[in-house]
This record gives C-alpha cells, sequence and structure tokens, in this order.
C-alpha cells in the first residue's frame, strides 16, 4: 500500500476493488464539487481572490491539511472506518461499500442541482450505515460507541461555528471601531486570505482524512483483512485526494461558492474573515478531539454568527432553512438511499 505501483496493481486484479476506488473517488470529486468551496465562498464573493486563484489555493492547503494532520493525529479516519462492520465476506463486503457510495454520489448530486451545501460527511456517515445495516440485517452492523461521535460533532460544531463566529466578528468591530474603514480594506483583504487558506487546511484536515480512510477500507476488505490498530496513510493517496478534491471544486463551485457566500449574509470584508478564522478553530478543535464534523457546519453557522452581531435580521432565514433542512434529511435520507442500493447492488452482484 505504501506504492502506488502496488496499489494499482490490486485493483486491476480485482475488479470489486476496481470499483470501489472508483467510486469513493467520485465521492471525493463531489466533496470538492459540494462541499471544498464553503472553503473559499467567502473569500470569494467580497473579492479577496479571484475564483481559478482561490481554488488553486485551496488545493495546496487541503493538500497541507490532509498531509499535516495526519501526521500528527490519524483518528478521523479510525473513526470513519471503524464506524459499521460489513461482514466476514469480503466480496459482499465490497459490493455494500460500493453501493454506499454509490448512494452518497447521487444524495450529493441532487443537493448540488438545487445549489445547497449539503455535507459530504454526514452522508457519507449515512451512506455508510445504511449499507451495514442493509448486509448484516439490522443494526448489529453499526459500532454505537463511534457513531455517537458524529452526534457530539454535530453539536459541538454548530454550538462552536455560531459562538466564535459571533465573538470573533465582535471583537474585529471593537478594535477596528475607530478605524477608517476605506483604510483597513488592504488589511482585511489579505486576512481574509489567510483565513481562507486556514478554512482549505482544515477542510482537508477533516475531509480528506474521513475519504482516505474509506480507500483503505476498501483495500483491507478486499483481502478480507480487519484494519490494523495504527493506520498509516500514504503520502501518495494524500496527493490524489487533493487534486481529485481541487478538481472537483473547479469543475461546479461556483453554485455553491453563491449560496453560503452571497445569499445567506451579505458579508463585507472583516465580516468574511471573521467566519473563516472562526470555522478554522472550530474545525481544529474538533479535529484535536478526533471528532469527525462537518466543514459546511461549521462554516454556515460561524457565517450566521457573523451575521448577528450587526443584527440577526442580516441572516437570510430563508436559505438557512432549505440548509437545516438538507441537514436534517441527510442522515435518514441518504441512509435509505444506501440501504436500497445495497440490497439492488446484492441482488445484482451476487
Amino acid at each position: 500500500m505504501d506504492s502506488i505501483l502496488v496499489f494499482w496493481n490490486q485493483m486491476v486484479t480485482n475488479p470489486l476493488l476496481f470499483i470501489a476506488v472508483v467510486m469513493t473517488l467520485g465521492v471525493i470529486l463531489v466533496n470538492g464539487w459540494t462541499d471544498a468551496p464553503n472553503a473559499i465562498a467567502t473569500c470569494v464573493v467580497t473579492r479577496c481572490m479571484p475564483p481559478k486563484a482561490a481554488i488553486l489555493m485551496a488545493a495546496v492547503f487541503n493538500f497541507l491539511g490532509v498531509f499535516v494532520m495526519t501526521l500528527l493525529n490519524a483518528t478521523v479516519a479510525e473513526t470513519i472506518t471503524k464506524m459499521v462492520d460489513f461482514g466476514p465476506d469480503p466480496d459482499l463486503a465490497i459490493i455494500a461499500l460500493s453501493a454506499a457510495l454509490f448512494a452518497i454520489v447521487l444524495w450529493a448530486t441532487l443537493a448540488w442541482v438545487f445549489g445547497i451545501p449539503t455535507s459530504e460527511s454526514h452522508a457519507l456517515i449515512a451512506g455508510l450505515t445504511g449499507s451495514a445495516i442493509a448486509v448484516s440485517g439490522s443494526f448489529s452492523g453499526v459500532n454505537p460507541a463511534e457513531w455517537v461521535k458524529v452526534l457530539y460533532g454535530i453539536g459541538i460544531s454548530v454550538g462552536l461555528g455560531f459562538g466564535l463566529g459571533w465573538c470573533v466578528c465582535k471583537l474585529v468591530t471593537v478594535l477596528f471601531r475607530k478605524a477608517n474603514r476605506p483604510k483597513t480594506e488592504p488589511f482585511f483583504r489579505g486576512a481574509q486570505i489567510v483565513g481562507a487558506a486556514s478554512m482549505a487546511f482544515m477542510h482537508g484536515a477533516q475531509d480528506g482524512q474521513k475519504f482516505m480512510g474509506v480507500v483503505l477500507l476498501c483495500v483491507y476488505m478486499s483481502q478480507g483483512q480487519s484494519l490494523p490498530s495504527d493506520i498509516h496513510i500514504p503520502i501518495w493517496l494524500m496527493v490524489v485526494c487533493s487534486v481529485v478534491m481541487a478538481a472537483g471544486t473547479a469543475m461546479g463551485g461556483k453554485k455553491i461558492i453563491k449560496s453560503v457566500g452571497m445569499d445567506m449574509v451579505k458579508l463585507e470584508k472583516y465580516q468574511g474573515f471573521s467566519a473563516d478564522i472562526a470555522a478554522a478553530l472550530s474545525l481544529l478543535i474538533c479535529s484535536v478531539f478526533s471528532l469527525p464534523v462537518s466543514t459546511t457546519h461549521a462554516k454556515t453557522t460561524s457565517i450566521m454568527g457573523v451575521g448577528a452581531v450587526k443584527r440577526v435580521s442580516a441572516i437570510n432565514f430563508g436559505v438557512v432553512k432549505e440548509m437545516v433542512l438538507t441537514w436534517v434529511l441527510t442522515f435518514p435520507g441518504c441512509g435509505l438511499v444506501g440501504f436500497l442500493m445495497t440490497k439492488l447492488f446484492m441482488f445484482i452482484f451476487t
């Protein structure tokens, strides 16, 4: 697994593994398409960076986030891989995993069509869970000790995002209350680029680890082996994950950038900076405590917190309602799609 050539040989000699890995790369692409743009949304809409430059920056810092955080703490990837059990049959396990990944791509694509920044993290968790239930015929395929971390992550990331967004923005307004607004523009333009880079870094640290964990899950399951207690993620896999994610952002990111950065709250540069820093801090705290969380939740709630500093009415609750509804529906919706797709795949391929 340390060598990409060894990995490629494993794929071409095992069609089921090949399909599962291609589906995983498809999910990573869709993540870059629908989720990664959250990291650079505020930076683009406040005109601190043009979209192409922001996407390139996001690609670089996504990779750095994956690389650095994996070296320091790879437990987010471990949580994802230990969350479900697809049983002892390696062929059936790979079929079920492929079905779950197909369900995630389908769910995320539908959300993108409507311009709603769904959480691929939650879609991944829901799809895998629905698939594991379909294979086992009960909830025995789900590890509740790991799954409960997801629930903790939802509550903590939403609370931290909104609270830190409000606090950081309030602090900025107090510190710069006597400053000449036009003269602060260059400072906040540069500061917001730093904030967007921080968000991209933490997006890689969170979502990059999750999807690399799924690739490793594919490899070990195809060989009928259980995952080792100490996961080692090779550098070439980090690079592939980052490149595919960046390609997805370049393909379809503008629609999500508009929803997050323009429709929900009208942002000025200092507000965009505050939202980025607050969201990045939220993700960092959750990563340190090994909680798999949604970058979408952290970013959108931090923007809401920033908007609430000026006045609560500055938040477009129509857009917020759409986002919350999508988040709420993701677990049962994508879980059900994962369950049904797994039953269909089992009928076709077994």
